[in-house]
């Protein structure tokens, strides 16, 4: 395990070797995900993912997750800084990370238009960031493209559960992922929480991408319907949706090997 310093600040990354020749997978983690936590349940779905599509692969944590280094005063007041905010997030959060910290963190590494493979918010940033740079795909896993009341609801039940005690608790599973899980848990918990964030809508922007997507999501997501992945319509591009059955808000966890094979058929069509 390595990492990067982006701006002063340390990201967790891992790099998964591959060919040159094709563009590489970079994996964009949920809003409480990390490098670790990729790999769950005796499977290392990251790594099977570029096997099976003969691409290279960087996975990293964003700023207090994982390894990477912690947002300061992450429930204080928000603070815009130069480069990094402080604070607590605000409704945009998801538009700096696509938009200012992935475009310095892949300019770091010298990669040019990336394959971009995201879960639930890291879905989100990598359509944001689609909407704005190249990318020769977008593969997105249950995205929020707006706030549902289903989303709400179970981020209100996160939160009670964060606050049991005991090893089988929420805090305590995360904390097995996260260097400080408390700056990972609640930079996501108080924005989704968070009246000012009702508002938050990127269908619009989706209408921008110009790489093909393809949008996967359980028929049984806790955190969303399948509307999030039917309004992702791009004016110059395919878009691709693929609901499995069984599955719940994560695809690649839920339902390994249908994901893998989907996303295997969708990259091979590619040039």
């Amino acid at each position: 395990m390595g990492s990067v310093i982006i701006h002063g600040t340390r990201l967790e990354v891992r790099h998964i070797p591959g060919p040159a020749s094709r563009s590489p997978l970079v994996f964009l983690h949920e809003g409480l995900g990390s490098v670790s936590m990729w790999a769950q349940r005796g499977r290392d779905w990251t790594l099977e993912l570029c096997n099976a599509t003969g691409r290279a692969g960087w996975v990293y944590s964003r700023r207090g997750y994982g390894h990477s280094d912690p947002i300061p005063d992450v429930r204080g007041v928000p603070h815009a800084g130069e480069f990094w905010h402080t604070g607590r997030h605000e409704p945009d959060y998801m538009h700096r990370e696509a938009l200012d910290v992935l475009p310095a963190l892949l300019g770091t590494l010298d990669i040019d238009a990336p394959v971009l493979v995201g879960h639930s918010d890291g879905a989100t940033i990598a359509l944001l960031h689609a909407s704005r740079h190249p990318v020769t795909a977008c593969v997105v896993m249950a995205p929020h493209l707006f706030v549902e009341e289903v989303s709400i609801r179970s981020i209100e039940q996160a939160r009670y559960a964060y606050m049991q005690p005991g090893e089988q608790g929420l805090r305590s599973r995360l904390a097995r992922h996260h260097k400080n899980v408390d700056n990972a848990f609640w930079q996501w918990n108080d924005i989704w929480l968070d009246p000012a964030f009702l508002s938050f809508d990127i269908r619009g922007e989706c209408w921008n991408i110009r790489g093909p997507v393809l949008a996967i999501q359980g028929a049984n997501d806790e955190y969303g319907t399948l509307q999030q992945i039917r309004d992702i319509q791009p004016k110059d591009a395919a878009a691709s949706t693929l609901v499995l059955e069984a599955c719940g808000h994560s695809p690649h966890r839920d339902q390994p090997d249908a994901a893998l094979t989907a996303i295997g058929e969708f990259l091979s069509g590619l040039p």
